[in-house]
C-alpha cells in the first residue's frame, strides 16, 4: 500500500468510526492505532475518550486535534528520557522536545494546521453554531469533516520521516519560538 493509499484509508477508517458512535478524539485515534504497527495494544485509544468534545464536553481544544496527538505520539512519542543525569540530562531532553529535529516541532504542526484550514482549535468555536442543537444532523456531518482532517493530518506526520517532520519550522506557539533562534538546547524541562 503506498503512502497515499495508507493515509485514505485511515482517514476513511476515522469517518466512518464517527458513524459508529466513536467520539472525535477515539475516531482519529482508533482509526491510526487499526491501520498503522505501532506495537502498542489496541486498549491504548481508550485514552481517547476523554477528550471528545473538547475534553469532556467543556469546549476546549478539539478531540480530534486531541486524537491526531495521541495518534502521533503512539508512533513518534518518547517512550523514556534519553540516558545521562543532572544537568546534561536535562539538556539532551530539551534538545529532544526544542532541537531540530525536536518533538515539539512535529506535534506543533497538528493544531497550527487545524487552525490554518478551519480558523479555531477550540470544539467551542468550531461548534458555535450548535450551541442550541448539538446533535444536529448539521453538526455530526461538520465534526465528521474535523476528524477527517484530523485523521489525515496525522496520517501524513506518521508517515513522513521523523527527522524530516520534527525539522520543519515551529507554527504559532506559546514561546513565540521561530526559526533559526528556535534552538533551546539550555532550556530546563
Amino acid at each position: 500500500m503506498t503512502k497515499e493509499e495508507k493515509i485514505e484509508a485511515i482517514k476513511q477508517r476515522a469517518r466512518k468510526n464517527f458513524t459508529l458512535g466513536y467520539n472525535c478524539a477515539e475516531c482519529v485515534t482508533e482509526a491510526v492505532l487499526s491501520e498503522m504497527d505501532t506495537g502498542l495494544p489496541p486498549e491504548v485509544k481508550k485514552m481517547a475518550t476523554g477528550f471528545g468534545g473538547g475534553v469532556g464536553l467543556f469546549g476546549d481544544t478539539c478531540g480530534a486535534i486531541a486524537g491526531a496527538v495521541i495518534a502521533v505520539g503512539a508512533v513518534h512519542g518518547r517512550s523514556a528520557l534519553p540516558e545521562g543525569e543532572g544537568k546534561e540530562a536535562v539538556k539532551k531532553s530539551a534538545n529532544q522536545l526544542y532541537g531540530k529535529p525536536g518533538l515539539y516541532r512535529l506535534f506543533n504542526q497538528i493544531p497550527n494546521k487545524f487552525k490554518d484550514k478551519y480558523g479555531f482549535t477550540l470544539c467551542r468555536d468550531l461548534t458555535s453554531k450548535w450551541q442550541e442543537s448539538w446533535l444536529c444532523r448539521d453538526h455530526a456531518f461538520h465534526c465528521r469533516e474535523i476528524i477527517t482532517d484530523a485523521a489525515a493530518i496525522a496520517a501524513e506526520l506518521i508517515m513522513t520521516d521523523r527527522d524530516e517532520a520534527a525539522s520543519r519550522p515551529f507554527g504559532s506557539n506559546v514561546e513565540n519560538l521561530k526559526d533559526p533562534e528556535a534552538d533551546q538546547s539550555n532550556k530546563v524541562t
